[in-house]
């Protein structure tokens, strides 16, 4: 399940029992960013992980995130 803002740039989903873990995202915004040794504007987003230690590894968390990333960043993955 996730928990995602369309104003706040920054969401930090609670987890309620019996939770493991949930996603929790902001609102998409313009940043500048480095493209090719240039900066440009992007179109960028956080996202964060809350999650139960006892039922999820740190690493597997951040593994999780990693793939979330990329589907966010190439959603033609999903079909794959």
């Amino acid at each position: 399940m996730a928990a995602c803002s369309e104003r706040a740039s920054t969401h930090f989903a609670i987890l309620n029992p019996p939770q493991s873990s949930i996603i929790g995202c902001g609102a998409i915004g313009t940043r500048p960013v480095v493209r090719d040794g240039e900066v440009t504007v992007g179109s960028m987003m956080n996202g964060t992980l809350s999650a139960d230690h006892r039922a999820i590894d740190g690493a597997t968390g951040a593994e999780l995130l990693r793939e979330i990333k990329g589907v966010v960043e190439e959603p033609s993955r999903v079909v794959e």
